[in-house]
C-alpha cells in the first residue's frame, strides 16, 4: 500500500510559479512510476506529467510542456512538480498518483494510488 500526500498549492498571479510536492510512504517507491493530474471545476481529471521509476523518463501534456517540470527524489520518497509561467487555465486541484509499473503513463486508469489533492488557483 502506498500513501500520497500533496502540498505546495496556493494562490498565485498569472506568470508566477509554484512548486508542488508529493510525499509518499512505502519502501518500494523507487519501483513506481509517478504522475500528476489535475481537475478543474466542472471538468474531467486530466493528465499533467509523468516520470518513470528511475526518473530517466518523463512525459508531459502539451498544455504544460515547457512550463512544468516533474522530478523525483528516490532517497526522500518525494515527487515534485515545478510550475512556471502559470496561467488562469492552470487553476485546478492537482493530484499525485503512483502506478505499480516502472514506465510513464498518461491515463488515469494506469495509476493505482492517489493523493487527496492540493488546490492551485491562478489569478489573472
Amino acid at each position: 500500500q502506498v500513501q500520497l500526500v500533496e502540498s505546495g498549492g496556493g494562490l498565485v498571479q498569472a506568470g508566477g510559479s509554484l512548486r508542488l510536492s508529493c510525499a509518499t510512504s512505502g519502501r518500494t517507491f523507487s519501483r513506481y512510476a509517478m504522475g500528476w493530474f489535475r481537475q478543474a471545476p466542472g471538468k474531467e481529471r486530466e493528465f499533467v506529467a509523468s516520470i518513470s521509476s528511475t526518473g530517466g523518463g518523463t512525459y508531459y501534456a502539451n498544455s504544460v510542456k515547457g512550463r512544468f517540470t516533474i522530478a523525483r527524489d528516490n532517497v526522500k520518497n518525494m515527487v515534485y512538480l515545478q510550475m512556471n509561467s502559470l496561467k488562469p487555465e492552470d487553476t485546478a486541484v492537482y493530484y499525485c498518483a503512483a502506478r505499480e509499473f516502472a514506465y510513464v503513463a498518461a491515463s488515469s486508469s494506469s495509476y493505482d494510488y492517489w493523493g487527496q489533492g492540493t488546490q492551485v488557483t491562478v489569478s489573472s
